[in-house]
């Protein structure tokens, strides 16, 4: 497991795209028992370890997630992230450049829990909810380019029905329509950047998860 930052009352650590954030009807282990695990070793607690989760990322996708470790800072970071008082920035590696280097895409997304999916229109529909984001170009490839995105809004699926919506869908994401997988099940987007006043501190705090080890993630040239 991949500790980015510990102190008393939060914990962050770098998601890898095979983890769950909470348990689902899969049954594998998910990241906040390996948290709790990892905390009662390190520490040699006797008895049951506190972790709160606080935010999620989906299961194919790779990042930066922060767990509290209190009942303290809990309802705060909660309270937070509700109020959009966190700041996140995620990379996304597609095949197609979106027509504008930097934008802000709107849509109204319909979630459809049957299909676990999110999707995206122009104009308001019934259950929609309004999801923004902020993008820029900041990278490319020979065959791919790297997007940054401001996440304004935490809606289900939010990065991968927008991007899709606009022809950009992301890398091994079938679900979003494009062509082929990740041999390793991944989907090319990652959590790299989350900033926030610490809940019980109140410093400011900033976090970066480095990309996952591969060839795809390291062969970008970037825009100056």
């Amino acid at each position: 497991m991949n500790v980015l930052y510990e102190d008393n009352h939060i914990i962050v650590v770098n998601k890898d795209s095979s983890e769950i954030v909470q348990g689902d009807k899969t049954g594998d282990t998910p990241l906040s028992e390996k948290v709790q695990l990892y905390l009662k070793e390190k520490y040699n607690k006797p008895g049951n370890v506190f972790i709160g989760v606080v935010h999620r990322l989906d299961r194919p996708t790779s990042g930066v997630v922060l767990f509290a470790k209190t009942s303290k800072a809990l309802p705060r970071l909660n309270k937070m992230f509700k109020d959009g008082d966190v700041k996140k920035h995620y990379w996304a590696i597609v095949k197609n450049r979106p027509k504008d280097m930097v934008g802000k895409l709107t849509h109204y997304l319909v979630r459809n829990s049957k299909q676990n999916k999110s999707y995206a229109y122009d104009q308001i529909k019934p259950d929609s909810k309004k999801a923004e984001l902020e993008y820029k170009v900041i990278g490319y490839s020979d065959n791919y380019y790297l997007l940054e995105i401001n996440l304004l809004t935490g809606r289900h699926h939010q990065i991968r029905s927008q991007l899709s919506k606009i022809g950009c869908p992301i890398k091994g994401d079938l679900k979003y329509g494009f062509a082929r997988s990740n041999t390793d099940g991944s989907i090319s987007l990652h959590a790299r950047y989350l900033s926030l006043t610490h809940p019980v501190s109140k410093e400011y705090i900033e976090f970066i998860a480095p990309v996952p080890q591969s060839d795809i993630w390291d062969q970008f040239e970037f825009y100056e």
